[in-house]
């Protein structure tokens, strides 16, 4: 014991050799289990968190009327057709045959609506489409098929929509466009300003068809002008079958000229002005709307849209020509 200032101040204990280096294993010891019970719990809470978040994009991709476990009614069947109408896009003719088919065989559909807004696109998908709402017709006489505008139902768009039953559409909707073009540019004058000197070489003459950086030919204008008028003959073929009667005697109906949906029922191009839900209540006498449109995934979607951009991306690096497709529009 030692005095300091007449008090007294007690010695701390003595350590027999080695005790305080277990001492320090133990705390470091300790310090690590709780780091990694630490590290557990944020592990659990992350893997919890990416499955609510995959399980929210899945809810997301079902269709709308998922949790419906109402029992089974007559219902009117909706299948949309929106956008372009080519290969690989949501309009095309594999996504809307297989939303078509679905909607008819399904034993409770009392009538199908087929909803369109689509500014055209390829005559190959859209003739496919229109085959198709033939053939489910045929099989299916007792289930009506309605076409019904909404914005726009022009080129492509009608081609598929004259398969319908009737035609209805909104008084402000865009209706026609029956035609066919193909289109591009050309940069000869630019190339000859520049000085750029072009350097084609092709096995076969018409190898470099209607290149944008040649001058045309008349040649190649004739053969293709009567490429685009053999395709612009089926289409009038398969509207003129579609409406029948309907139609006006009109030189300007197949000019592809566009119209209003007021306008189209004067000219024979629609039936009668009317929305999707006016034909399920008045003309199918069925409220409930079940919807057969096929949906992409979201991962799919995003997955899409990148493949499709890396595409665009290595094609312009390439220096590949963008040689256009022929369009209904």
């Amino acid at each position: 014991m030692s005095e300091i200032g007449g008090g007294t101040r007690a010695q701390p204990p003595r350590r027999e050799p080695g005790e305080w280096e277990r001492d320090l294993l133990t705390r470091l010891a300790f310090a690590a289990l709780t780091e990694q019970r630490r590290a557990r719990r944020w592990n659990t809470l992350f893997k919890l968190g990416v499955l609510g978040y995959l399980v929210a994009l899945l809810v997301i991709s079902l269709p709308g009327d998922w949790m419906d476990m109402s029992p089974t009614a007559r219902h009117t069947a909706l299948v949309e057709l929106s956008g372009l109408i080519a290969p690989e896009t949501d309009a095309s003719a594999d996504r809307m045959v297989t939303g078509l088919r679905a909607a008819f065989e399904d034993e409770d559909t009392a009538g199908v609506i087929l909803r369109i807004n689509s500014p055209g696109g390829s005559p190959v998908q859209a003739g496919l489409i229109n085959d198709e709402i033939r053939r489910l017709r045929e099989k299916h006489p007792d289930v009506p098929l309605y076409a019904v505008i909404t914005d726009v139902c022009a080129s492509g768009g009608y081609y598929v929509a004259v398969a319908a039953d009737r035609i209805y559409a909104d008084k402000a909707s865009v209706v026609g466009s029956i035609g066919v073009l193909m289109n591009g540019f050309g940069f000869v004058e630019a190339m000859d300003r520049l000085g750029v000197e072009r350097r084609l070489l092709t096995a076969g003459r018409n190898k470099g068809l209607l290149d944008p950086f040649s001058p045309l030919r008349a040649d190649e204008v004739e053969h293709v002008r009567g490429m685009l008028d053999t395709i612009h003959a089926q289409f009038v073929d398969v509207v003129k079958r579609g409406r029948g009667t309907k139609l006006k005697d009109d030189s300007a109906l197949f000019s592809g000229l566009i119209w209003t949906g007021e306008q189209g029922v004067a000219l024979g191009l629609v039936d009668e002005i009317g929305s999707a839900g006016y034909v399920a209540r008045e003309i199918i006498k069925a409220d409930k709307v079940v919807d057969f449109t096929p949906r992409r995934g979201v991962l799919d979607s995003i997955a899409r849209r990148l493949g499709a951009a890396i595409g665009e991306a290595l094609a312009l690096r390439a220096g590949l020509a963008d040689l256009r497709d022929f369009q209904l529009r």
